[in-house]
């Protein structure tokens, strides 16, 4: 099991939100989806993903203010696909922080190639191996070490670890894990992130009554604690 990018899709068009949507996750990409700027921006902090899509006319907040919202606090990749194709809107989208803009309608062909253009423009982590005091996670050959001994995870096991370390210090909400661990897969429940994150304590913290590596944030989800070295 590996960790798909995560997609947000915010148009006000329930039509083409959910063909972009249908599209997206048929390309092995988790998507998540609202339908305008103030619900996309609480999605965009709850999931936080790896590329957004925006339309830019829409209700309450328009994508013009998205835009802007996001780029006040992050580098995160930005395609516009609008019916509004006019230089204009072009411009004023990639003045305030758009990286790519495609005009409606739209080859979905060509939505892909952009996005994993986008992708591969931000790429990975520089190093194969996640290195913190007592624990290393070769991300390559999915191998964790910890005290010196190898720990034997299972995927779903492996893949919250690796979720919750390559965000070290940051917490993780209990949504993004189940969209990113899950899939969103239907009776995914907080329940079943705590029995599997229990599970994976037990098998990598030394004391898991006094965690090293993962805590609980109440209410929110789970932080990795440890430092990198």
């Amino acid at each position: 099991m590996t960790i798909a990018p995560v997609i947000l899709v915010v148009d006000d068009d329930p039509s083409i939100r959910e063909s972009l949507a249908t599209e997206l996750r048929a390309a092995a990409y988790t998507t998540v989806v609202a339908s305008d700027g103030i619900d996309g921006l609480r999605a965009f902090q709850t999931h936080a993903p790896e590329l957004v899509i925006t339309d830019l006319s829409m209700p309450r907040s328009d994508g013009f203010e998205l835009i802007s919202a996001i780029r006040a606090t992050a580098h995160t990749p930005i395609l516009v696909i609008s019916v509004r194709g006019n230089d204009a809107d072009k411009i004023r989208a990639l003045d305030l922080g758009a990286d790519d803009f495609v005009t409606k309608p739209f080859s979905m062909g060509e939505v892909l190639a952009r996005i994993r253009a986008q992708l591969r423009r931000i790429g990975g982590p520089a190093t194969k191996t996640l290195l913190f005091e007592g624990l290393s996670i070769d991300l390559e050959r999915r191998r964790v070490v910890e005290g010196g001994r190898d720990i034997r995870l299972t995927p779903t096991e492996y893949t919250l670890l690796e979720l919750l370390a390559t965000n070290a210090g940051k917490p993780v909400f209990t949504d993004r894990i189940i969209a990113r661990v899950w899939r969103d897969a239907p009776g995914t429940t907080t329940d079943t992130v705590r029995v599997h994150m229990s599970a994976l304590r037990k098998k990598i913290e030394p004391d898991p009554s006094s965690p090293r590596y993962i805590v609980t944030e109440p209410w929110v989800g789970y932080r990795f604690i440890a430092e990198p070295v």
